[in-house]
């Protein structure tokens, strides 16, 4: 299986970046904008700098552009969210309810780690300068 399936790693890394920078910014749509869903927009100023956050990074990861920079700080939005909402629960994630901002934290480290990869603008403009 990996030997076929490997081959497609890059393009499922690609839809992993994809997927993972959309979700995100939908979390910050959902604090500045209550959409989607039916809750209403957040009005305390931490929680609309992390929305703020969320929708800029989660753009910029999803298309690829300063996605490392952008993963970076989503990374470290998603560990602060992490200590100042959930851990005030317990210190284990399937507790507190902090698994997703666990997740999203490693999956960011990792992307800034990476970097953007194939369809993504940061390549484009590597390919370029290149030539």
């Amino acid at each position: 299986m990996e030997r076929f399936i490997g081959k497609l790693a890059p393009a499922f890394f690609a839809l992993l970046r994809i997927v993972a920078g959309v979700m995100f910014a939908m979390h910050g749509t959902q604090k500045l904008l209550g959409w989607p869903g039916s809750k209403p927009p957040a009005t305390a100023a931490l929680s609309i700098a992390a929305g703020v956050i969320e929708v800029g990074a989660g753009l910029l990861i999803a298309i690829g552009l300063f996605a490392s920079w952008a993963a970076f700080l989503a990374s470290g939005t998603m560990a602060t969210a992490y200590f100042l909402r959930h851990a005030e629960d317990g210190i284990f994630p399937i507790v507190n309810r902090g698994e997703l901002a666990v997740l999203y934290g490693f999956l960011f480290l990792f992307i800034a780690a990476h970097g953007a990869g194939a369809w993504s603008i940061d390549q484009r403009m590597r390919e370029r300068a290149a030539l």
